[in-house]
C-alpha cells in the first residue's frame, strides 16, 4: 500500500514526536516543516495528498487557491478551532477536517490550574522561595468556594471546566448560543454573567458574532476585581482594553493561555530580543496578569489524540471521499 503522503505544518518536536509515535506502521509519508502555512510556504505541499495544520497557519482565500493548483482537496486540522480557515470560501472548493474533542479536560484543568496560580498568588510564592524568602507579605488570595463562575461556553470543554468548578463549591451560571439539555446548572444572558460573575472563563468558538466580546462596555458591567480566564481563542477579548481595565483597577486578574495577536509571537523564543507588540509585553508586565503560550491542550492524552483523530480523518476522506468530521458542511461529498 503506497504511503499517503501529507505536509505537516507549524511542526514543534512534540507534535514530530507523537505522529511519528502513532505512525509507527508506516502508513504516512509526513514531511514535517516547522514553518507555518501561507501563501509564501503553500509550494512546499507539491506532492500531498493533504495538508496537516494547526491555529495560526493562513488558510485564506490565496492559500486554499494555492493548495488547489497542487492537486490537494484536503486540509486536515490538528485542533478544534478554525476561525483561522475561510470556511465561506473553502466550501465547495476544498475540504476541511478537524479535531473536535481531543482532550476536553486538559484544556478545562489547566484553565483551573491558572485560576488557582493567580487567586493564591503561586507564581509569587515560587519565585519568592526560590530566593530564600519566604515571608507571606502580599500572597493573600481568596476561596473559591461560594464564588460565582460565569462560564461562556458549555460544549465539551465548558463541561469539563464546569465539573472541576462544582468540585470546588461554586455557584456556576453559563452563556451558550446553544444551551445543553440536562445540565444542572442555570443558563443566563451573557449580560447577566459577566454582570454577575466573580470570575468568567471563556470556552466557546471565535466567531464574527462573539469577536471582542470582552471590550471597554462590557467591562464595565462586570463586577469590581473580576477575573478573567480566556483558554479559548484571543480576539473574544479586546486586548487593549483589557490592559486599561486592569490599569483602571475594574478587572482584578487575567489568566490568558490565548492572545489576539499570538500568531508572530506564541511558540517562539524572545527572551533574548525586544517583543514588538507593546500591549502584550505590558500585560505581561502586570502582576495580576498570567500568560501561558497556548499550552492548555499541551498534555500526553490530548497529543496522542489529536495524532489518531488527524490521521483516521485523513485516511477516511481518502478511502470514502468524505469523514465525519468535515467542517467545510457545504463542500459536495
Amino acid at each position: 500500500m503506497t504511503p499517503i503522503k501529507i505536509a505537516f505544518y507549524d511542526a514543534k518536536d512534540y507534535d514530530i514526536e507523537s505522529f511519528n509515535h502513532v505512525n509507527d506502521k508506516g502508513l504516512f509519508d509526513i514531511k514535517f516543516y516547522e514553518t507555518k502555512l501561507s501563501i509564501d510556504t503553500v509550494k512546499l505541499a507539491s506532492g500531498a495528498d493533504a495538508v496537516c495544520v494547526f491555529v495560526n497557519d493562513i488558510i485564506d482565500k490565496n492559500v486554499i487557491d494555492g493548495l488547489k493548483a497542487l492537486g490537494i482537496n484536503l486540509i486536515a486540522l490538528r485542533c478544534a478551532g478554525y476561525n483561522n480557515v475561510d470556511i465561506d470560501y473553502a466550501d465547495g472548493n476544498i475540504h476541511v477536517v478537524r479535531v473536535p474533542a481531543y482532550s476536553p479536560e486538559a484544556v478545562a484543568e489547566h484553565a483551573m490550574a491558572l485560576l488557582l496560580t493567580s487567586v493564591r498568588r503561586i507564581h509569587k510564592a515560587f519565585i519568592r522561595t526560590r530566593d530564600f524568602n519566604f515571608r507571606l507579605n502580599g500572597l493573600t488570595g481568596f476561596n473559591l468556594n461560594g464564588k460565582t463562575v460565569g462560564v461562556v461556553g458549555t460544549g465539551k470543554i465548558g463541561k469539563a471546566f464546569i465539573q472541576i468548578c462544582k468540585g470546588f463549591g461554586m455557584k456556576v451560571i453559563a452563556y451558550d448560543k446553544f444551551p445543553a439539555p440536562n445540565l444542572d446548572i442555570e443558563y443566563v444572558t451573557m449580560e447577566e454573567l459577566f454582570k454577575e460573575s466573580d470570575i468568567i472563563s471563556f470556552h466557546c468558538p471565535l466567531t464574527d458574532e462573539n469577536k471582542h466580546i470582552v471590550n471597554e462596555n462590557t467591562i464595565n458591567t462586570m463586577k469590581k476585581g473580576v477575573i478573567l480566564i480566556n483558554t479559548s481563542r484571543g480576539a473574544l477579548i479586546n486586548s487593549l482594553d483589557l490592559l486599561n481595565g486592569i490599569k483602571d483597577r475594574k478587572i482584578g486578574a487575567a489568566c490568558l493561555d490565548v492572545y489576539e495577536e499570538e500568531s508572530n509571537v506564541f511558540f517562539h523564543d524572545f527572551s533574548d530580543h525586544i517583543v514588538d507588540d507593546d500591549t502584550l509585553a505590558r500585560l505581561i508586565s502586570m502582576p495580576n496578569v498570567i500568560v501561558t503560550s497556548h499550552q492548555a491542550f499541551l498534555t500526553k492524552e490530548a497529543l496522542n489524540n489529536i495524532a489518531i483523530t488527524t490521521l483516521d480523518n485523513i485516511t477516511e476522506f481518502i478511502g470514502l471521499g468524505k469523514c465525519q468530521n468535515e467542517i467545510c458542511y457545504k463542500c459536495p461529498k
